[in-house]
């Protein structure tokens, strides 16, 4: 049985997206799939639809009236793939253990009863809380492996050493090591800075690194609106591809006894990977010429925040849409191919269209957006 928790502190990273989804692809695997919500928000739990009085606090929590065995609480999703759902009660279970002996291991001592109290799964996947508390420090303690969701951002790369921190010190306080690898998520192919933020992470973690990247798909986010893993939804679309190949990477990395040679295969591996390498160089000379330089400018002197959204960045408002402000204009350059793209101007939170721009189309608010034609 592997145990695998999904990590990051950052928030927005992918890390539910990736949690559901891996299960649900590793579930068609013919695997048995555990997904614990360890996260008090339970993105993941509703993310799939899953209503349960009794939550992974109950399983954990020495306090609640409503004591639970984690079988108990075990919810079907779908077929080969079962839910530990969380709750927001689960968010007072750090006060409740603070001072306790042991309480980074209160979860890996349930799991250790788990082959002879319940149906044996192959995985089992815990979804974290997007911080480095003792929520997640249980998953650490608890899990033989770490996925960590990374954006090809700036600000993802670096909060990357703080989790290797945790990770280090759980090795040197309770002689418990984990093998971490790091998972590219939202990756737009269609932004420059995309590949060379994925070149700068593969620059210095090369050695942890999963050769699948998981692409920019709204497929995926209308399937959490559903209710519904995106096997369930749209199982053509690029982000299922993106999950189950992923999946299957993983499984590869496990069973030898599920591929022909396992030596064959790891070689094959390798030479897939430097493929990929070279792939990446010539798609990087033959896409940046097809990029233009975009220029977005707003005069808004008095504003304290501007930033651009649009269909370029799938909407984001974040650091890596925030625009700079010189002479009482804010401006922001973009490397964008030909085509036209809806956006709007966030104003100190406020959106409004481009009123230098006179085209513009209806949105879906009653608002106009600007288009800009390249």
């Amino acid at each position: 049985m592997r145990i695998i928790s999904i990590a990051n502190q950052k928030g927005g990273c992918g890390k539910t997206t990736t949690a559901v989804n891996l299960a649900a692809c590793l579930s068609v695997n013919n695997r048995k799939v555990l997904l614990i919500d360890l996260d008090p928000q339970s993105h993941a739990t509703l993310g799939l639809n899953v209503k349960s009085d009794l939550s992974i606090y109950n399983v954990l929590s020495k306090l609640t009236n409503r004591k639970a065995r984690l079988e108990e609480i075990i919810q079907g999703v779908s077929p080969n793939f079962d839910l530990a759902p969380s709750s927001v009660i689960l968010s007072t279970l750090e006060q409740e253990l603070a001072g306790e002996i042991g309480r980074e291991s209160r979860l890996w001592e349930t799991l250790d009863t788990l082959k002879d109290n319940i149906d044996y799964y192959d995985y089992v996947l815990i979804d974290c809380p997007p911080n480095l508390g003792l929520l997640t420090i249980n998953a650490i303690r608890a899990s033989g492996e770490m996925i960590v969701p990374v954006e090809a951002s700036r600000f993802s790369f670096e909060g990357l050493h703080q989790l290797i921190d945790i990770i280090n010190l759980i090795k040197d306080r309770l002689g418990h090591e984990v093998i971490f690898k790091i998972l590219v998520t939202n990756f737009d192919s269609r932004l420059q800075h995309s590949f060379k933020m994925l070149e700068k992470i593969k620059g210095a973690f090369a050695e942890h690194m999963f050769s699948d990247i998981i692409h920019v798909n709204v497929k995926l986010k209308e399937a959490q609106n559903e209710g519904t893993h995106i096997l369930g939804y749209d199982k053509y679309c690029r982000g299922a591809k993106d999950y189950f190949s992923l999946a299957r990477e993983i499984i590869t990395q496990e069973e030898p006894g599920a591929i022909p040679s396992a030596q064959k295969e790891q070689e094959k591996q390798t030479a897939e990977f430097a493929k990929l390498e070279e792939k990446m160089k010539e798609v990087l000379k033959e896409e940046l010429p097809k990029f233009w330089e975009v220029t977005f400018a707003i005069a808004a002197p008095d504003a304290s925040s501007v930033h651009v959204a649009g269909e370029f960045n799938d909407w984001k408002v974040d650091d890596s849409s925030r625009m700079e402000l010189q002479d009482g204009v804010w401006r922001k350059t973009l490397n964008l191919k030909k085509g036209q793209y809806r956006y709007r101007f966030v104003v100190d939170g406020r959106w409004t269209e481009d009123p230098e721009n006179p085209d513009k189309v209806a949105n879906e608010f009653g608002e106009m957006n600007s288009l800009k034609t390249i």
